[in-house]
C-alpha cells in the first residue's frame, strides 16, 4: 500500500520535498533515525514561499559514523541536483539525541547543510539556543516523538548571551572590517542584518522567539519611529541585491550600537 503523502505544512511543494528527504533520510540512517523537525518560519507561522528557507533539524541516536556521513552526504548532493525548487533553500543539521539536553557539551561538530552548499561536519550555529527554543516550542514533527520530549527547556538567557555575541561581533566588523561594510551595502544582507536585530530584541524584551516578519513587527513599535522605515524596507528588500543607501547604511550600524547597548543593560541587570 503506497503510504499516504505527508502534509506537516500548508504547501504542496514543501511538503513533496519533505517526504523525499524523510524517506532517503530513513533510509540511510535506519535504527539511527529518531525524528526530523520543522523549525524556523514553517514552525512560526511567517513562511513565505518567495523568501523563507526550509530549516530542519533531524535527530539520530548518537553520533554518526563516517560511512553514515559520506552516505547522507551523496544523498544532499543528489537531491540539490534533482530539480526539487526548494532544494536551494534548505538548511538541516543532523543532531545526536544527547546533544539536545542541557548539560550536552559545546563544541562539537555535526553534519550541517547551508542553502546553497554541500553537507560538512561544522560547529553549530551561533544561535543554536534559538534553534533549540523554536524546535521544542513551535517545532513541527515530520517524523518522530513530539519534539518537547527530545529538547530540553531552553534558557532565556543562553538566547540572550548568544544574541549579545552575534550583535557584538557585528559592531566590531562595521567598526573594522571595510570588507563587511562593503558585504551589509547589498540590500538583502542588509536585510537580514536588520531582521535578526529585530529578532535579537524581541527574544531580549519576551524570553520568547518570533519569525523575522513577527520581529519586525514588533520592533516598529518597540525601538521608536527611528528605525521604522528602515525595517519595513528590510522586510521589502530581503531578495534585492542591489546596493543600499549610504544613510541606511549608517542607520544599520547605528541600529546594531542600539541592540549592543540594550544587551549590555541586560547584562548589568541580570543576576550574578
Amino acid at each position: 500500500m503506497t503510504p499516504e503523502p505527508l502534509q506537516p505544512t500548508p504547501y504542496a511543494g514543501v511538503n513533496e520535498a519533505l517526504r523525499e528527504l524523510l524517506v532517503r533520510a530513513q533510509t540511510i540512517l535506519g535504527s539511527h533515525f529518531v525524528g526530523m523537525y520543522l523549525s524556523g518560519s514553517l514552525a512560526l507561522g511567517d513562511f513565505n514561499p518567495h523568501s523563507s528557507d526550509i530549516d530542519l533539524v533531524i535527530v539520530t541516536d548518537g553520533p554518526l559514523s563516517d560511512a553514515l556521513f559520506a552516505a547522507l552526504q551523496e544523498m544532499h548532493a543528489r537531491f540539490a541536483g534533482g530539480g526539487s525548487p526548494w532544494a536551494a533553500k534548505l538548511e538541516a543539521v543532523y543532531i545526536p539525541e544527547p546533544a539536545l539536553r542541557r548539560d550536552a557539551p559545546t563544541g562539537a561538530e555535526y553534519p550541517v547543510l547551508e542553502k546553497g552548499r554541500a553537507l560538512v561536519m561544522d560547529h553549530l550555529e551561533d544561535a543554536w539556543s534559538v534553534q533549540c527554543y523554536t524546535a521544542r516550542e513551535h517545532g513541527v514533527a515530520v517524523a518522530g516523538p513530539e519534539p518537547h520530549t527530545l529538547f530540553d527547556p531552553v534558557d532565556s538567557a543562553d538566547m540572550n548571551r548568544e544574541g549579545s555575541a552575534i550583535a557584538g561581533t557585528w559592531l566590531e566588523q562595521a567598526r573594522a572590517d571595510p570588507s563587511w561594510l562593503a558585504w551589509l551595502r547589498q540590500r538583502k544582507n542588509q536585510a537580514f542584518v536588520v531582521l535578526t536585530l529585530c529578532r535579537l530584541l524581541y527574544t531580549l524584551e519576551s524570553g520568547a522567539v518570533a519569525s523575522k516578519p513577527g520581529a519586525a513587527r514588533w520592533a516598529k513599535q518597540a525601538v521608536g519611529p527611528r528605525w521604522a522605515g528602515l525595517i519595513e524596507r528590510a522586510l521589502a528588500g530581503q531578495q534585492d541585491r542591489t546596493e543600499i543607501p549610504e544613510s541606511d547604511a549608517g542607520e544599520t550600524v547605528a541600529l546594531i550600537q542600539h541592540t549592543v547597548d540594550r544587551f549590555r543593560q541586560w547584562e548589568a541587570s541580570a543576576p550574578k
